[in-house]
């Protein structure tokens, strides 16, 4: 993962293109006044971030994994 820095005023001048640079990978930094106030990132990562911090979602895994009612990685794509 990699975080780009960018001013509030470049970001109104570019917009399309500054979120264009963003990916599942990069989280965009917006500053203002040279200090940093707020991030720009990409939906699918939001959602994972979201999704792990959800306790039923966690409880879900903790109980697929003790009862073992799950494929492992090597199961579903064995030696791509």
């Amino acid at each position: 993962m990699s975080s780009k820095t960018i001013s509030a005023s470049d970001l109104r001048k570019g917009l399309a293109d500054a979120l264009d640079a963003v990916n599942t990978e990069d989280i965009l930094i917006v500053t203002r006044r040279g200090k940093k106030e707020r991030a720009i990132i990409d939906l699918d990562r939001l959602e994972d971030l979201l999704a792990t911090s959800d306790p039923a979602y966690l409880a879900r895994i903790k109980e697929a994994r003790e009862s073992k009612d799950y494929f492992s990685h090597e199961d579903v794509f064995g030696d791509l």
